[in-house]
């Protein structure tokens, strides 16, 4: 009886001032059973020597002079590699033992299989309540989606190399940590590529995660530079954080904004946004549910006015996006206007000559 080959794995880890979150996390890959075929960081210009520190653990280093940003970094580790499947491995996260074993399987059972992602675990590395919380967050919304996914994730994905080097790889203009890795899996999605969420495929998220940097990375880095990818590609699955409750969510938020707002004319408007809350609450309660399972009822109920917070200012993010694409748009439709005429304008100067 003929067994399907495992295929061989390359690490590919972007790294910029990684700190004592990438020494745990080039620990933890050292612990992986069996070890990768290769590992390799790209140090991003960085300042802190983490290039050296990789030297220390005897993987391969490449080394870039100006920051670049991730999807760049990783682009150079791929060209370099040569493993059948690049998984991609983030600074600030730990593998499980068996990710290595995980991802070797899943391709090697699954020939038609192009690209897989993973999910944070239920086990923050931060302590503290907003890292607790958002990895948290992260990790349920990974577990009760689709297996069948939409998108990549570059802190734990993994995509056969052939198809990666095909489709030209991360977008290099994303400069900083964004939407480039759902940006590839638009891509390989539109392209008719295969792409599975192996929920059993957890990593351990080292981040901490303080309020300011939790809103302007949600906002700036995620929520706008997403919707011009909804918006260009016309993509908006009912899945991960797009789904159908988690819109109507941000509807409910607004309208109870707006009616707290409004009881400063007439107290009859406290009574419906009682009654929005209630709805929020309802809707979200399996979320919520969740939360308490993980750390308690105190910690669930502190969870509610920055999960609420977030449909608020995700919210803002898509209608700022969504103006300004259509800006884009009629900017764009003026100068092809402006084009065509002066083509008009040659033609009939040409003919009278």
């Amino acid at each position: 009886m003929l067994f399907p080959k495992k295929p061989t794995i390359s690490v590919i880890i972007p790294v910029y001032n990684g700190g004592t979150a990438f020494r745990e996390c080039l620990s933890k890959l050292m612990e992986a059973q069996p070890q990768p075929d290769e590992v390799i960081v790209v140090a991003d210009g960085d300042t802190d020597d983490s290039w050296q520190l990789a030297k220390e653990f005897g993987v391969k280093v490449l080394r870039l002079s100006v920051c670049s940003g991730p999807a760049r970094a990783r682009n150079v580790g791929a060209q370099a590699a040569r493993g059948d499947i690049l998984f991609f491995v983030d600074a600030d996260v730990a593998i499980c033992p068996e990710a290595i074993e995980q991802v070797a399987i899943a391709f090697s059972q699954q020939p038609d299989l192009d690209a897989l992602i993973g999910s944070y675990d239920d086990a923050p590395g931060a302590k503290n309540f907003l890292s607790q919380y958002r990895n948290l967050f992260h990790h349920y919304t990974h577990q009760i989606a689709s297996t069948k996914a939409s998108t990549f994730w570059g802190a734990c994905g993994a995509i056969r190399r052939d198809v990666f080097l095909r489709m030209g790889g991360f977008d290099e203009r994303y400069r900083q940590p964004s939407v480039e890795d759902i940006e590839l899996g638009y891509r390989l999605c539109r392209a008719g590529y295969k792409i599975q969420l192996h929920k059993g495929l957890q990593v351990k998220h080292l981040k901490r995660w303080e309020a300011i940097s939790l809103i302007k990375t949600d906002f700036f880095k995620r929520a706008l530079p997403w919707t011009e990818l909804i918006w260009r590609d016309r993509l908006l699955n009912n899945d991960l954080n797009l789904r159908t409750e988690n819109r109507i969510s941000t509807v409910l938020v607004y309208g109870l904004m707006m009616c707290l707002i409004a009881a400063g004319w007439s107290v009859a408007f406290l009574a419906v946004a009682t009654g929005l809350a209630l709805l929020l609450l309802a809707l979200n309660a399996p979320l919520y549910r969740f939360f308490q399972s993980c750390r308690g009822k105190r910690f669930a109920l502190r969870t509610i006015p920055w999960h609420w917070l977030y449909y608020l200012y995700s919210g803002l993010a898509f209608a700022t996006g969504t103006v300004r694409h259509f800006q884009k748009r009629r900017v764009l439709a003026v100068q092809f206007s402006e084009v065509l005429e002066v083509r008009s304008d040659i033609t009939t100067a040409l003919e009278l000559r």
